[in-house]
């Protein structure tokens, strides 16, 4: 029986295996301010808790996204909104992103006092 040694750029990932995830069932006010402290630090609500508990964080960059789940049910929806076949999975995505973007310029707008 032979024993298989992991690629050297799996090794890294060893610790996070092991690492639990916890969840804190709080009240809202608790969870609005650590959601707030996050977005103004520009953390994700995790490495804040990280901070506030005087835990390590994390200094390589993270890719900034946003995700959502979508059934294919939502992909028939978007689909017919954008008059795309609901398999285009690829070209739905490229829609959602630009109608994401532009809410993105109203809000700016209208956070600015300015008429979108």
């Amino acid at each position: 029986m032979s024993v298989t040694r992991k690629p050297a750029r799996w090794q890294s990932s060893d610790e996070a295996i092991r690492a639990v995830q916890v969840a804190f069932d709080v009240e809202e006010a608790v969870l609005s301010a650590i959601r707030r402290a996050a977005f103004d630090s520009n953390l994700s609500t995790s490495d804040q808790i990280r901070e506030i508990l005087g835990l390590s964080v994390s200094s390589r960059p993270k890719r900034p996204r946003l995700t959502v789940s979508l059934a294919q049910g939502d992909y028939e929806l978007l689909g017919e909104r954008y008059g795309l076949p609901p398999d285009d999975r690829l070209a739905i995505k490229e829609r959602v992103t630009r109608e994401l973007i532009a809410f993105a310029g109203n809000a700016f707008r209208k956070a600015a006092g300015q008429k979108g």
